[in-house]
């Protein structure tokens, strides 16, 4: 009987079809082709006139001893080897990956998730341990990655979410920071104890752009104040943000932790409500992630099982 029990299909054309017809046209004889696929003659027959019927047109002159090509036979061989030797180099792909780690390890990053945390350590270390993976970090806003890897285009990245859970997606909290105020050492709230949102309302903002989380967090905080902000600049690095703060363009809401120069501006509490900036890693559920992203959640989440392999 056929070695091969489960049903591979391309489209709805079989492998096993596929691998008959090429033992017979190589074999040029149905007797040592069937011993070669470990079937009966009357099954090889039935599996060419299988396939005879999906491609419509006949593949073997009928009659002929050694057995002949037609000329679509002809035009057939080389195309079905190709398939036969794609699905045999996919599966070792997939051994492969189990044994020793290889591929590509395609993660997104915050611009700032290395002031935080010890990203560039924890690549490095990987790279070190999986020579054979090829890293690509992309940094992008947070909401854009989440789709990133949601969509298949990134394996996992570190990102800061608003919500615990995102559909389809692993979510592994690494650290969460209160935000702060950041205003000139002459600001008149440079020196208050804490501050409410409600101070804030008159306030000049500098801000970070609509598509990071932490803009949609701070959105969301001050229109449930009824507060209506006035952004007057907008940009996406962090160090730019407190240039213009410290040059007395607006006032921001910045991570506690983020490790830059804070020797310009004066950093205030918040007084309620409760606002951190959180910074996760993301990656797909269960099989759906790459088995490079599920090595890496091991080095972020226990790093004392870092191994080879």
């Amino acid at each position: 009987m056929d070695s091969i029990s489960r049903r591979d299909t391309v489209g709805s054309m079989e492998f096993r079809h596929l691998r008959h017809f090429v033992a017979l046209a190589e074999e040029r004889s149905f007797t040592r082709a069937a011993e070669r696929e470990h079937i009966v003659q009357s099954g090889l027959s039935t599996s060419i006139r299988a396939l005879e019927k999906e491609v419509g047109a006949p593949l073997f002159v009928r009659g002929t001893r050694p057995v002949r090509l037609t000329a679509e036979g002809l035009a057939m061989l080389p195309a079905a080897r190709l398939a036969l030797e794609a699905a045999v180099n996919a599966r070792q792909a997939v051994q492969d990956t189990q044994g020793v780690l290889a591929g590509e390890l395609r993660i997104g990053a915050l611009q700032t998730a290395g002031h935080t945390l010890p990203v560039s350590s924890w690549l490095a270390t990987f790279a070190v341990d999986h020579p054979a993976v090829r890293i690509r970090v992309q940094q992008l806003p947070a909401l854009a990655m989440v789709e990133m890897v949601a969509d298949g285009h990134l394996d996992c990245a570190l990102v800061s979410l608003v919500s615990d859970r995102v559909a389809g997606l692993e979510v592994v909290p690494l650290v969460a920071e209160p935000l702060v105020l950041a205003c000139t050492p002459t600001h008149p709230l440079s020196s208050a104890d804490a501050v409410k949102l409600t101070d804030l309302a008159t306030e000049r903002f500098v801000e970070t752009p609509p598509q990071w989380a932490i803009r949609q967090l701070l959105d969301t905080a001050f229109d449930e104040a009824g507060i209506e902000r006035d952004v007057v600049c907008e940009v996406n690095e962090w160090t730019m943000l407190l240039d213009l703060v410290s040059a007395g363009v607006g006032i921001a809401l910045i991570p506690e932790g983020l490790a830059l120069d804070t020797s310009a501006v004066r950093l205030v509490p918040l007084a309620g409500p409760d606002l951190v900036r959180r910074v996760d890693l993301i990656l797909p559920t269960g099989p759906a992630a790459s088995p490079a992203a599920r090595r890496f959640r091991e080095y972020v989440t226990h790093p004392e099982t870092r191994r080879p392999g």
